[in-house]
């Protein structure tokens, strides 16, 4: 029996093979892929509310399937995925949200008022993207680096080694990140505004939401609207915005709860049975 195809979108930052954990444990249940870095093709470039990013997404999908697939993002990957569903259903489904909060109301026309004030970079992870540290003599060295910081110290073991394995390229002085400060902070200061407008009367396929008990993320961008957005469908996990590192067993458990309810939803619908 084929399993149900799974495209993955990954954290600004992140490539997606920091999630190989995740992705073993999902892969019992689905046949998953991903893209390797988005916000890294000339072609599609970083702009104001990712216009470029969410037709990256949709090219993907429609160059490497042949049918609707689940969509599941974290952060970056789950507001790429929910803006995709949004405005390509076909592709889609069922969507499911890694703490990716729906930045709406009066949260969302701040970030737009306010994107290119310097007083915004107080409150965005910009302020420490556009100066980390991203070149180290070897890949030793910068897995000290990382692993000697609180952020990195609360991921399962193993999950810190992928990253460093998926997340660094050669360099004349040793080794660098190969997702660059640059494009990681361009995305930050062009985080989307208009997301709440785009989902306001909910999206035509199932969707749903995980996200960290301890989320500065989610404090920041409020609730609200993403759970009118997934209504019941909407699970708290412990953990932080990066909860799929610290805990990916827990994750991918709780995912796969999460969209085996949502195909659920999909089925009783097709069937014609009233979906509540």
């Amino acid at each position: 029996m084929n399993k149900p195809k799974l495209h993955f979108s990954h954290a600004n930052s992140y490539p997606a093979g920091t999630y190989r954990r995740l992705f073993e444990l999902l892969g019992q249940h689905y046949d998953i892929s991903a893209l390797d870095m988005h916000a890294h093709n000339p072609a599609y470039p970083v702009g104001t509310g990712w216009p470029q990013l969410v037709q990256e997404l949709v090219d993907e999908l429609e160059s490497r399937y042949t049918e609707p697939v689940i969509l599941l993002g974290h952060s970056l990957g789950g507001m790429l995925s929910v803006m995709v569903s949004a405005m390509r259903p076909d592709l889609v489904r069922c969507v499911v949200m890694l703490d990716s909060p729906v930045v709406a109301g009066w949260r969302a026309m701040l970030l737009r008022v306010t994107r290119n004030w310097s007083v915004a970079n107080k409150f965005s992870p910009a302020r420490f993207s556009e100066k980390r540290r991203n070149v180290w003599p070897d890949a030793a060295a910068a897995h000290q680096h990382f692993a000697s910081k609180d952020l990195f110290a609360a991921w399962a073991p193993g999950v810190l080694d992928d990253y460093i394995a998926a997340g660094l390229k050669p360099h004349p002085d040793g080794v660098q990140l190969r997702f660059t400060r640059e494009n990681e902070t361009a995305v930050y200061r062009s985080l989307p505004h208009h997301i709440g407008g785009l989902v306001r009367r909910g999206v035509q396929v199932p969707a749903g939401f995980i996200g960290g008990s301890e989320s500065v993320e989610n404090r920041q961008a409020g609730l609200d609207a993403t759970r009118r957005l997934v209504g019941s469908n909407f699970r708290i996990i412990p953990g932080g915005h990066l909860f799929p590192m610290e805990s990916p067993e827990l994750t991918a458990q709780v995912t796969h709860e999460m969209i085996t309810q949502l195909l659920g939803i999909l089925a009783s619908a097709g069937s014609g049975e009233t979906v509540v």
